[in-house]
């Protein structure tokens, strides 16, 4: 059976005051770009997007537990606030949304956010579900053989977790005790179908048992919650002790992408109801009962986070798109023709 930590009230210690300020920064600076990119989409200027308006404090709160200097992540497209976390820029985010030359995921030659971003250590990724699983057990397969103690953290959705390459990730990892955080947010839909149509067990977490590792369950809008548990599953995989299953219960509070109307599946009541557990709100009311945050310096946080997007945004518009003569650069050979 997994474990389950949603009362973490004994263990905020381990995060300050002035981190979880911090982090609430974050998530605030996450939540108004990913409302310009829906904006701009409106505007027909991006594409496509995958929001992450509701997991906010689960992917912040998992890359405070590790160490960015020598860790790795494998992401999936619904990840704003974790790229901030590890510090990927406004602009840079923009630049893929945008579809701009300087674009450092893909040279915008593919979707918002995919490619790779090697000076924050984001692996290549793309939208085909689950498939980075696997990837990731290669990437901390190779770390252990080299006697390094980094942890590879693999992000995924519920949807994900009812895929084949999840199983084999996660068996292969079990057999070579791999230092590998098999992190699941699970906000109740892969895409338009709900959980109970995926699967007829009571959680992603409680399937740890059958690789023999470690599950647990976690109240993902209570970073606090987060942060211990990835914690004490970082400790783990440095001790040698292997991979430890976690699963967040998010809210997916917009649609699956911008392409989707999520009102044709979810009731009002659910709709209504995810808006209560919005994680951004949440953090908010805990930082002010502890006098570490009021009405002032919140709306200071908002406005300061509402114009560092505006100057991203004027910032990236400008730029210019890549040029028609690039069109075949990195995709077909230069010198023989051949793709």
């Amino acid at each position: 059976m997994s474990a389950t930590a949603n009362n973490p009230s004994n263990t905020t210690e381990q995060l300050s005051g002035a981190r979880l300020l911090e982090l609430y920064q974050t998530m605030v600076l996450s939540r108004y770009l990913d409302e310009r990119v829906w904006l701009l989409n409106r505007q027909g200027k991006a594409a496509i997007a995958a929001s992450a308006q509701g997991h906010e404090a689960t992917q912040v709160a998992c890359v405070e537990a590790t160490d960015p200097s020598k860790d790795h992540y494998l992401i999936y497209y619904r990840q704003f606030a974790a790229m901030m976390a590890l510090g990927t820029t406004p602009e840079e985010m923009l630049r893929g949304f945008l579809a701009k030359e300087d674009d450092p995921m893909s040279a915008a030659r593919q979707f918002p956010l995919h490619g790779a971003h090697p000076r924050v250590d984001l692996f290549n990724f793309s939208n085909v579900i689950a498939t980075q699983l696997p990837q990731a057990a290669g990437v901390a397969l190779a770390d252990k053989l080299k006697g390094s103690d980094a942890v590879t953290v693999v992000f995924f959705g519920d949807g994900a977790s009812s895929q084949g390459d999840t199983h084999e990730a996660m068996n292969f990892a079990g057999v070579h005790k791999l230092p590998l955080i098999f992190f699941c947010e699970n906000n109740r839909y892969a895409i338009s179908v709900p959980i109970e149509k995926q699967m007829r067990v009571e959680s992603v977490a409680s399937r740890a048992v059958g690789y023999g590792f470690p599950g647990v369950l976690v109240d993902g809008t209570d970073v606090v919650a987060v942060h211990e548990v990835t914690k004490a599953a970082v400790d783990r995989a440095r001790a040698g002790e292997g991979p430890t299953l976690i699963e967040a219960s998010v809210e997916r509070l917009l649609p699956h992408t911008t392409d989707d109307d999520h009102t044709r599946y979810r009731s009002a009541e659910d709709i209504a109801h995810m808006a209560e557990r919005d994680p951004v709100k949440i953090l908010s009311a805990l930082l002010k009962r502890r006098d570490l945050l009021n009405d002032d310096s919140d709306a200071e946080i908002h406005a300061a986070s509402k114009k560092r997007v505006n100057v991203a945004t004027d910032t990236v518009d400008a730029e210019p798109y890549p040029s028609v003569d690039t069109m075949f650069d990195h995709v077909v050979d230069s010198v023989g023709g051949n793709f």
